[in-house]
């Protein structure tokens, strides 16, 4: 709730960077990393950590939950059903989404692994659980690292993980890894961010990583 509390006080400041130069660019990117992965999945969809709604309004994602009220008020207004909550305690039912969606959300929680089994609980077995990641591996990591050492208010709290220890997570919570996008093949100190197609695969300079993964049979 300590991460919240920032989000709640610089709602405003954070949806705003995405009509910049660099956050317009990078936006597109990841949404067009995103929506082959989330269209995989069947609906109804959630965003856990919906934020401002930007996401779930690009995606036609209906639901989203968040524990900051002000981001929330953003995405209300964006047509997304929305309730305060945390993603350690969905106030969902067992099954009750086709496809859920986690952008960078993980950066910002308390316990990771948490959320992603609170993911697998109201996830139907046919369905989809979609990560849009920074990862330790990325240059785009470091960059946001150096930031956030200089004092700045959202990265300053981010924690940025390697592939292999949320796969670990991703495993543990029930899931397998089926499919991964990435994008933002540039250079994240770059004045302005250029719109880019999402490659299929994993590699470790891009910027963006998305990533699909499906409750596991066997579990």
């Amino acid at each position: 709730m300590a991460r919240a509390s920032v989000f709640e006080r610089y709602a405003a400041r954070y949806d705003a960077w995405y009509e910049g130069p660099v956050g317009r660019g990078a936006f597109r990117s990841e949404v067009r990393a995103l929506a082959p992965l989330l269209a995989q999945c069947p609906p109804p969809y959630l965003e856990v950590g919906v934020g401002s709604g930007r996401f779930a309004q690009a995606l036609g994602i209906g639901f989203g939950i968040d524990p900051a009220w002000e981001p929330l008020r953003l995405a209300a207004a964006r047509g997304i059903q929305v309730a305060q909550a945390v993603g350690e305690q969905l106030p969902f039912r067992n099954e009750a989404f086709g496809g859920i969606l986690l952008v960078v959300t993980l950066c910002f929680v308390d316990d990771p692994l948490w959320v992603l089994r609170e993911a697998r609980r109201v996830l139907r077995p046919d369905g989809g659980l979609v990560l849009g990641m920074i990862l330790a591996e990325s240059p785009w990591a470091a960059h946001y690292r150096e930031k956030g050492r200089q004092g700045h208010p959202f990265y300053s709290i981010a924690r940025f993980y390697p592939r292999a220890e949320l796969e670990g997570w991703l495993a543990q919570a029930g899931f397998r890894v089926v499919a991964y996008r990435s994008t933002l093949f540039q250079d994240p100190g770059a004045s302005e961010i250029r719109e880019e197609e999402g490659r299929p695969g994993f590699y470790p300079e891009a910027g963006f990583t998305g990533i699909l993964a499906q409750p596991h049979p066997s579990l």
